[in-house]
Parts: C-alpha cells; sequence; structure tokens
C-alpha cells in the first residue's frame, strides 16, 4: 500500500467526476483530452490469476505432496500478496524447495495471454472508463505487459469486461519486450503521448510510474492505485493523488 493517504470515499467519487468534467470541458481543445490507464492492480486485480495458478499447482501435487496441494487449493484472492512467498508464508508453506517449484511455475504462466481471462475489473473501472470515453478523451491503456506473450490476451480480456477498446479513440500500448523494465518503458513513452493530445490524468498502481507521469505532465492529475506494488517503489511525489478503485458513488 501507498504511505500517502488514500481519499475518503466522498472525495474520491468528487475527484472522479472532476476528472470527467475536465475532459467533457476539454474535448473541443485544438489538443484534445487523453486520459492514461495502467492494467495490472490499476483497471485491473490480477490476483485472481495468480489464485488460478496456484490451483494448477496444486493439482500438480495433488499426489506427490497432498498437504501442500490442499493448502494451495485453498488459497483466495483475499490472500494473494504482491510476491508469491509472501502469500503463501501465511499457510505455512515457506519450504524453500515448494515456494520455487511453485514460482517457478507462476513465472511461466502469469506473463501469458491464456491466464489473462482470470483478471477482474476494480469496483467502477468499467462504468468510469466509458465515462471519460463518452465525455471525449482519448484513451490509451499503457502497460507494463509485453507485445509478444500478452497483446492479444490483453485486448481480449479489454473487449470481453467491456471496456472502450477496438474503436477510434482507444490504444492498447505494450513494451516492446518481456525483458524491459516497466519503469524505463512508462519513462519513454509518457512524453510521446503528447502527440495525442492533452494529458488530463494518468492511472496506475506504481509509486514511480505515477512520479514519472506527475513529472512529465505537471499539470495533469497523476493518481495512484492503492491496491499492490511493488516492495522497491519509491516514496510518491508530493501532488500524486491515491485512491481506491474507481467507484463513482
Amino acid at each position: 500500500m501507498s504511505s500517502k493517504p488514500t481519499l475518503a470515499p466522498e472525495a474520491q467519487h468528487s475527484f472522479l467526476r472532476g476528472v470527467i468534467e475536465r475532459v467533457a470541458s476539454a474535448r473541443h481543445d485544438p489538443r484534445p483530452p487523453v486520459i492514461v490507464f495502467d492494467l495490472d492492480g490499476t483497471l485491473l486485480d490480477n490476483r485472481p490469476r495468480t489464485v488460478a495458478i496456484l490451483r494448477e499447482v496444486a493439482s500438480v501435487w495433488e499426489s506427490s505432496r497432498p498437504e501442500a496441494s490442499r493448502i494451495l487449493a485453498s488459497v483466495e484472492v483475499e490472500n494473494i500478496c504482491y510476491g508469491l512467498a509472501d502469500s503463501l508464508a501465511p499457510f505455512g508453506v515457506t519450504d524453500e524447495a515448494l515456494v520455487a517449484e511453485a514460482q517457478t511455475h507462476w513465472r511461466d504462466r502469469f506473463f501469458t495471454d491464456p491466464m489473462l481471462r482470470h483478471d477482474r475489473p476494480l469496483a467502477g473501472a468499467v462504468a468510469f472508463a466509458h465515462a471519460v470515453y463518452e465525455a471525449g478523451a482519448t484513451l490509451v491503456y499503457l502497460t507494463g505487459r509485453d507485445l509478444p506473450n500478452m497483446s492479444l490476451g490483453s485486448w481480449q480480456s479489454l473487449r470481453d469486461h467491456g471496456f472502450p477498446i477496438g474503436v477510434v479513440g482507444t490504444e492498447l500500448v505494450c513494451k516492446p519486450t518481456f525483458e524491459m523494465s516497466d519503469e524505463l518503458f512508462k519513462r519513454g513513452q509518457a512524453p510521446l503521448l503528447r502527440r495525442i493530445g492533452q494529458v488530463i490524468a494518468s492511472f496506475d498502481n506504481e509509486p514511480g510510474n505515477c512520479n514519472i507521469f506527475l513529472e512529465t505532465y505537471p499539470e495533469a492529475a497523476s493518481v495512484l492505485l492503492d491496491t499492490q506494488h511493488s516492495t522497491h517503489a519509491p516514496p510518491l511525489l508530493p501532488g500524486v493523488l491515491s485512491i481506491r478503485d474507481f467507484s463513482l458513488g
């Protein structure tokens, strides 16, 4: 979680409605309004993806490690932390070999198109994306997911969950390779968004990325989704807002 206080529900609702109004007032400007969304931990909760993978591991372990299999099969979405080892430790799965085996299976599956069907939208995310799109914004889904392994699944996931995608005024931008760091990718892409129009607001779950957008577009709202983020994240810069989800009240 972030160290910055998250807006109370009423303040969050007011802020998000203000973003929609700002988009509407700028829709006829020479430089049209742009809203930037990250995906994992921002528009979409990817914890169900991890749960699905743990169910696969539990199935593999059913005969050889029945107790560990039972434990993995009992893990629920609310038990998932940013790190897999941290998610399993409270259940007593701390054996290094077992954790390493589970992590290997997780790593092989988590960053692939087929598993993205398990993700679920954050509260209010679909409605808010439609609201800003219909108000006149171009939506840019700027994600650290990589193009070779996750772009098709990302597009399909957004479509299946009802987000605006595949229509004029929407773009899905993925990093070119898996190995490239998300922060390096977004630091390079952020200034290029000026080609599209004026950034009104950006939403991300990683403090480092929020800081990048605040530095690049100080006139825009840089917003942290207070869900989960890297344990090595830098402190948020003053001026970054924090919200829990996209509920409009």
